[in-house]
């Protein structure tokens, strides 16, 4: 046989992935949805859950911490500040004399982090397994940044390099988590239905007033949008019926008042909106809920459009 045979016909070789496959290594997207799907973690969730329940409750503390007066989450606005200072810090341990810069740069940012914390626990809500993750690694992050300054403060410089590096890192998959729960998941993102694109312009009509209970929600369909209908007599209160903070069904919400006007709470989470104009008056929603004016027309028709800014 020729040498050179074994070099053109080579033995076959037994297939690397006969029988079962070999498992991929999950990437970071990956990762947080299974994440997303460990059942393990809930008891941990619920526990935690009541305890902020307990802390926190509602009112203006809690309407604080959501960012009802920012319009928006408050909790990514004041992340920013400690993974600032904190990132600045590691990369200053680098730079040769600027030991005393990074200390302060990570007690600044172990200050920074403790209202952000405050305002993650307060939202709290429906992705609580993801939301556990982020805050775990949140708080090992702040572990080892402590650790690190408590290192420096001894002496121990090269040993507060590599705690710091060591939060540097932990903070990082912190902060994907975070953003996981932002986009993938749409925490603190409007759930309400867009009004912009899916609402008729101009006004239509949406059905007789008579065929409206008199002081209890209903449901409405308008092409296709789902409304939250309240008549008062001759007056007709009117909103999308999905939910801003996690898209909740608001016509099985509670009716009640704030400063003498109709407002709505949402059945799932709490939030509280004005019936006139869909103003926040209580989170964890932020983003105001998408009204509609009404009138009467000829034959007692209520016409309904999308709330006209400044009407």
């Amino acid at each position: 046989m020729s040498r050179t045979f074994p070099r053109l016909f080579p033995r076959a070789r037994p297939a690397r992935h006969s029988g079962a496959r070999r498992r991929r290594v999950p990437g970071p997207a990956d990762a947080a949805r299974w994440v997303g799907h460990a059942q393990r973690l809930d008891p941990a969730a619920r526990n935690l859950t009541a305890a902020v329940q307990r802390r926190v409750g509602t009112g203006p503390r809690a309407d604080a911490l959501h960012g009802v007066w920012l319009g928006q989450p408050v909790h990514p606005t004041l992340t920013g500040l400690p993974m600032s200072f904190w990132t600045s810090a590691a990369v200053l341990d680098f730079v040769p004399g600027s030991e005393r810069a990074a200390r302060a740069l990570i007690a600044l940012g172990l200050a920074g982090s403790v209202p952000a914390a405050a305002a993650g626990l307060a939202d709290w809500s429906e992705q609580q397994r993801v939301g556990l993750a982020h805050g775990a690694a949140s708080a090992g992050a702040w572990a080892l940044f402590a650790g690190s300054l408590l290192a420096r403060a001894t002496g121990r410089e090269a040993s507060g390099r590599a705690l710091a590096l060591g939060g540097l890192a932990t903070l990082t998959a912190g902060a994907y988590l975070g953003r996981h729960l932002a986009f993938p998941l749409g925490a603190g993102a409007s759930h309400a239905e867009s009004v912009s694109h899916l609402a008729p312009l101009g006004w239509h009509d949406l059905c007789r007033i008579y065929d409206l209970p008199d002081g209890r929600v209903t449901r409405r369909q308008f092409g296709y949008l789902s409304l939250a209908v309240l008549r008062q007599g001759s007056d007709v209160l009117v909103l999308a019926d999905r939910c801003a903070h996690l898209g909740g069904p608001l016509h099985q919400g509670t009716l009640g008042e704030a400063d003498g006007e109709p407002c709505l709470t949402c059945p799932w989470h709490g939030s509280t909106y004005r019936l006139s104009d869909g103003a926040v008056v209580h989170g964890p929603a932020t983003a105001r809920q998408p009204a509609f004016d009404s009138r009467i027309a000829e034959g007692g028709i209520v016409q309904v459009r999308p709330a006209q800014p400044g009407a």
